[in-house]
């Protein structure tokens, strides 16, 4: 849901990359077949751009994207991804694409730290596209491990992609805050923009879901209420609610200002609009 730029490398020159120094291994001619299928691949390639930008990602047939001649009992993918770029001369391109995203941060959750590359369209029934630059997103483990094999079936269920689509610019995460007895807590959820169309929401709703964005922010935006709840009374006594709203709306607009929908923004603006928690119900 963070958005990154798109990979500079091209599906063709990724995988031709990737098995450069593969041998014929005796009469499997191993080299030979994968190179004969590089314009497979190309197409399989330009396939998989022109249904992302017609949003039919979901119905590309698992058939057409396998790499022929190269059958899967041969273990194709383990030759041109595991062999190929992890552990051989594609291995810069790999490096390059885990190093994209700031700070380290996971585009998917905007919380865990990268580790690894989730395949947007799963490896094993697309072994065409395994290589291909645009399908390797820089993940953490949590959501590489949430995301899985999982083959969409309906467009709405199609996780956003971060090279291509770039919803970081506009408003869509907010929180209600929960008072119970003397805690506070926030509960995290995807409030649309109105000019969102119905299948851009249910994918973000989708993605919210799919990678556990409500409890993972919930926590981390518990643990923060926690940890700024000690400088609050002084302000509330010195300035009132004013003061302790101008203090959270201070710190919304710092952070907002680097992420519109960072989880911190999100919860010092939440906060800063709830009368009872300004007026001193901190929680405890």
């Amino acid at each position: 849901m963070w958005p990154l730029s798109p990979p500079v490398h091209s599906a063709r020159a990724s995988y031709e990359t990737c098995i450069s120094l593969t041998r014929e291994m005796g009469t499997q001619m191993r080299r030979t077949r994968l190179l004969a299928a590089a314009d497979a691949v190309d197409e399989a390639g330009q396939q998989f751009r022109t249904a992302a930008t017609d949003q039919t990602l979901h119905i590309l047939i698992p058939e057409m994207f396998q790499i022929p001649g190269v059958g899967e009992e041969e273990k194709a993918v383990n030759w041109i991804y595991q062999n190929g770029m992890v552990n051989g001369p594609g291995r810069p391109i790999y490096d390059e694409l885990m190093s994209a995203p700031e700070h380290e941060r996971c585009p998917l959750c905007g919380h865990g730290t990268v580790s690894q590359l989730d395949h947007f369209m799963p490896k094993s029934s697309y072994p065409a596209l395994c290589v291909d630059p645009l399908n390797l997103i820089p993940a953490c483990s949590d959501c590489n491990k949430a995301k899985a094999d999982k083959r969409a079936s309906a467009i709405e269920d199609l996780p956003l992609h971060p090279y291509l689509d770039h919803v970081d610019g506009q408003e869509w995460l907010a929180a209600n805050v929960v008072h119970e007895d003397r805690s506070v807590r926030l509960e995290f959820f995807v409030s649309p923009p109105p000019h969102w169309d119905r299948v851009l929401a249910a994918r973000a709703r989708n993605h919210f879901k799919l990678f556990g964005l409500r409890r993972t922010y919930a926590l981390q935006a518990n643990r923060f209420i926690g940890e700024i709840r000690g400088q609050l009374p002084d302000l509330l006594i010195s300035g009132g609610a004013d003061a302790v709203r101008a203090h959270l709306l201070a710190g919304a607009t710092s952070s907002l200002s680097k992420r519109p929908n960072s989880w911190m923004g999100v919860t010092y603006r939440s906060l800063a609009n709830d009368a009872r928690f300004c007026r001193g119900a901190f929680g405890d």
